[in-house]
C-alpha cells in the first residue's frame, strides 16, 4: 500500500544550496522584483545546514558574485583574505622546484575562502530576499507528469530500518511540486543521473571524468603562517602516469588549508588517494610547513573535471541543470565557483522567463544554453577544453601539451581532445605491483577513522544503507579477484572493507555511516556495481569551515 505523502506548491524548486543553486534563487527574486512580479522559491539542501556538506579548495574568483551582488563587500560576504603570493611548484621526493606560474592561475584580484562560509552568506541573502531554504531535506526522487515533463521532487522517507521496514519514527517524505525545477546537486548528483538516463541528456557528450579533492584545514605555528599566499604543486609522491596535485592556502587566523588531488581516471588498482596525501605531507616543505600544528578539518569530495567537452545538454521539460551538476569546473584553472553562479544565475533568468508567461508547468527554459553561449563563461570554459585530457598521455606529456596550447593557441587550437570513462581506465591487480604504504604516525599522517571523525559525520544507525549494489556477488567475484578490493583504497572514509579473507572466505562490509558523501565510489568503481543514493535527510559530513 503506498503511503501518502504531503505535497507543497512552489514556483520554482531548487535542488542544492550550493554556490549554484544559491545564485539561481536570488536571481531569480532579483529579476521577479524588476518586473514587478513575486515568484515563490524553494531551496532544498540534504545537508543538516547551509554549508555542510560544502567542500572547495578555495581560492575565489569574485566575478560573478559581483554580478549577483555588486555590493558585496558592504554586506559583509565572508572574502577577506586576498591573494598576494602564487607559487607553482614541481616536487621530486627529495627536491623542490619552484616554475613560472602558468597564466590561468593567475590568481590576482582573488580570495582565500572557505567555500562553505560563503554559502552560509548567501543563504542569508536568499533568505533575507524571501527565499524558503529547507535543510535537511534531501530529494530522493523525481517526480514526472502524465506528459514525461519533470513536476517536482519528492523528499525521502525517514525511519526506515536496515531491514526495510518502517520504525517508530516512520515519516513519509513530502512532495514539492513545482512548474519548473533547478538541479544544482552538485558533482555526481544522484539525481541528476537518472535525469541524463531519462532525456538522453549525455548524448552528444563525450564522457565525464572526475578527480577526487581529499581536504585538510590545519592551524600552524604564527612564524609560518602568510595570509594570502597560495603554492601548487604537481609531481611526487604521483608517478608520472597519474594527473593530480596539492593546493595549500593560508587562510586567516594561523589556518592553512591543504587539498591534494587525483584523477579518477588512474591505471593502478593498488593506488590510494588518501595514503598518497598521507605521502606528500612528509615532503621536507610540506612538513616544515606543518611541524608544531595541528589538524583541526578533515574532509573529500569529488569534482567533475571533463570540461566543455563533457557539458551534457542542460534543459529538458521542467528543469535545467545548474553548476557541478553539469560540470562547469575550469580545471587549469582549479575553479569553479565564479562558474557555478554565473550558470545559476542564466538558468534563473531562462526559467522566468518561461514562468512570467504562464502555463509553465512542463516548458523548457532552452534560452539558458543559448544565453550561456553567449557569456564569458562559454568562452573561459572553451579554451580551456583541452588542457585536462592531454595529461591522459602522461604527466610529461601534458605539462608539454599545456604550455603550447596556453602559449601558442591560446586555447583556440583546431580540435578538441577526447575523454574515456574513468571506471574503464583501472586495470588488474596483476598488471602493478602492491603499494606499501608507510603506517601514519598520528601527528604529520593519520588514518582513515580518526580523519573521518574531523569531518563531524553522522547518520542516523538504523537505515537503510545508501550505498547500493546492484549485484552482491560482484565485490568479490570481479573486484576482489580481478583488482584486489579497489574500493577500500580509493574511498576517502573506510566505508568499504574485505572481511574474512584470512578465512579464504572474503566478503565486503559497507560500513554507511562513514560516508562524506563524495561519491568516488558511484565513479570509479570498475563494473557501475555500487550506486549511491541519498541517505536520511541532515546525513552526512558537518564541515565547519571548508
Amino acid at each position: 500500500m503506498t503511503t501518502e505523502r504531503e505535497t507543497m506548491e512552489f514556483d520554482v524548486i531548487i535542488v542544492g544550496a550550493g554556490l549554484s543553486g544559491l545564485s539561481a534563487a536570488i536571481r531569480l527574486k532579483q529579476v521577479a522584483a524588476a518586473a514587478g512580479k513575486e515568484i515563490e522559491v524553494c531551496v532544498l539542501e540534504k545537508g543538516s545546514e547551509v554549508g555542510a556538506h560544502i567542500l572547495s579548495g578555495a581560492c575565489f574568483e569574485p566575478s560573478a558574485l559581483t554580478e549577483l551582488i555588486p555590493d558585496w563587500k558592504a554586506k559583509g560576504a565572508p572574502l577577506t583574505v586576498e591573494t598576494n603570493d602564487d607559487n607553482f611548484i614541481f616536487l621530486t621526493e627529495k627536491h623542490a622546484l619552484k616554475m613560472p606560474t602558468p597564466p590561468q592561475m593567475n590568481n590576482e584580484g582573488n580570495y582565500i575562502v572557505s567555500m562553505a562560509n560563503i554559502c552560509r552568506w548567501l543563504g542569508e541573502q536568499a533568505d533575507a530576499l524571501g527565499v524558503q531554504i529547507f535543510p535537511g531535506f534531501a530529494a530522493a526522487e523525481v517526480l514526472y507528469s502524465e506528459d514525461g515533463s519533470v513536476r517536482g521532487v519528492a523528499t525521502g522517507d525517514m525511519g526506515i530500518g536496515k531491514d526495510g521496514q518502517k520504525t517508530a519514527n516512520y515519516q513519509p517524505g513530502y512532495e514539492l511540486l513545482a512548474p519548473q525545477t533547478i538541479f544544482a546537486e552538485g558533482c555526481r548528483g544522484s539525481l541528476t543521473q537518472t535525469l541524463f538516463e531519462r532525456f538522453d541528456l549525455r548524448k552528444d557528450a563525450q564522457p565525464q571524468t572526475y578527480g577526487v579533492g581529499i581536504k585538510e584545514i590545519w592551524e600552524v605555528e604564527p612564524t609560518k603562517h602568510k595570509p594570502g599566499k597560495l603554492i601548487h604543486t604537481v609531481g611526487w609522491p604521483l608517478d608520472a602516469e597519474t594527473y593530480g596535485g596539492s593546493a595549500i592556502y593560508h587562510m586567516e587566523n594561523n589556518q592553512v588549508a591543504i587539498m591534494f588531488v587525483v584523477g579518477l581516471d588512474y591505471k593502478n588498482p593498488w593506488l590510494s588517494p588518501f595514503e598518497e596525501f598521507q605521502r606528500f605531507k612528509t615532503h621536507a616543505t610540506i612538513r616544515g610547513l606543518l611541524e608544531g600544528g595541528k589538524r583541526i578539518a578533515y574532509g573529500a569530495r569529488s569534482l567533475s573535471e571533463g570540461g566543455f567537452q563533457s557539458l551534457p545538454k542542460l534543459t529538458f521539460p521542467g528543469g535545467v541543470l545548474v553548476g557541478d551538476a553539469a560540470g562547469f569546473l575550469n580545471v587549469p584553472k582549479i575553479k569553479g565557483g565564479h562558474t557555478a553562479m554565473k550558470s545559476g544565475m542564466l538558468a534563473a533568468e531562462a526559467v522566468f522567463e518561461v514562468w512570467q508567461k504562464g502555463d509553465s508547468a512542463g516548458k523548457e527554459a532552452v534560452a539558458y544554453a543559448e544565453n550561456l553561449r553567449a557569456s564569458w563563461m562559454w568562452d573561459e570554459l572553451y579554451r580551456a577544453r583541452n588542457i585536462r585530457p592531454s595529461f591522459r598521455w602522461g604527466m610529461w606529456v601534458g605539462l608539454a601539451y599545456s604550455g603550447l596550447d596556453t602559449y601558442l593557441f591560446r586555447g583556440r587550437a583546431p580540435w578538441t581532445l577526447s575523454i574515456e570513462a574513468d571506471h574503464e581506465e583501472l586495470r588488474e591487480k596483476t598488471e602493478y605491483p602492491k603499494i606499501d604504504y608507510p603506517k601514519p604516525d598520528g601527528v604529520l599522517t593519520f588514518d582513515r577513522l580518526s580523519s573521518v571523525f574531523l569531518a563531524n559525520v553522522n547518520h542516523e544507525e538504523n537505515q537503510l544503507c545508501h550505498l547500493r549494489l546492484k549485484d552482491e556477488t560482484v565485490p568479490i567475484r570481479v573486484n576482489w579477484e580481478k583488482y584486489a578490493s579497489p574500493e577500500t583504497r580509493y574511498c576517502p572514509a573506510g566505508v568499504y572493507e574485505i572481511l574474512g579473507e584470512e578465512e579464504g572466505k572474503p566478503r565486503l562490509q559497507i560500513n554507511g555511516q562513514n560516508c562524506l558523501h563524495c561519491k568516488t565510489c558511484d565513479i570509479k568503481d570498475p563494473t557501475q556495481n555500487i550506486r549511491w543514493t541519498v541517505p536520511e535527510g541532515g546525513g552526512g559530513p558537518n564541515y565547519p569551515n571548508m
